[in-house]
């Protein structure tokens, strides 16, 4: 025996309302489940519920992008303007950037060097040895600067400044 036919018309009691709503939301996703395995078919669902809860569901062999940008190709509809396909590069070449400066950063510190390009092992020597330059300059800088205040702060003083070393063992 079939069920009986209902007149589809907004539900007024609340909590029918939200009883009803949460069996065909769960029997919806159920069903777009289906069709993906049955009939090996691309599917996107997206639910909003009144109170603002989102429900989603996107085939296994397809990301919810993806799935978007063809939606947008094939129905001519634009999803998102110019402006945020402008974000959208600017946000891949910022992620490439900071690949590549994570990359130059473990090769600074003799990390990840597989490539026996001399070329590019000369470029990690020299960024290196100009670096060590930079921090001598400052550490000589800070001890001038150090060594004046206490001079004009007090009279001498009886601390030693070590001196700066090339690194090699030898002053």
């Amino acid at each position: 025996m079939g069920r009986g036919k209902i007149e589809i018309k907004r539900i007024e009691n609340a909590n029918n309302r939200v009883v009803t709503f949460s069996k065909r939301r769960n029997g919806l996703v159920k069903k777009a489940k289906e069709i993906t395995v049955l009939c090996d078919a691309k599917v996107a669902l997206i639910v909003f519920a009144s109170n603002g809860k989102m429900t989603d569901y996107c085939c296994p062999s397809m990301d919810l992008g993806a799935m978007l940008d063809q939606y947008q190709k094939l129905s001519g509809k634009k999803l998102w303007d110019a402006k945020h396909e402008n974000l959208s590069n600017e946000i891949d070449r910022i992620k490439k950037e900071n690949d590549n400066l994570q990359l130059e950063l473990r090769h600074l510190k003799g990390e990840d060097i597989q490539s026996p390009n001399l070329k590019n092992l000369m470029a990690v020597e020299h960024a290196i040895e100009h670096g060590l330059d930079k921090v001598r300059d400052h550490q000589m800088e800070y001890l001038m600067t150090k060594r004046r205040n206490e001079n004009v702060g007090g009279g001498e003083s009886a601390t030693q400044f070590p001196a700066a070393t090339t690194g090699d063992g030898y002053s």
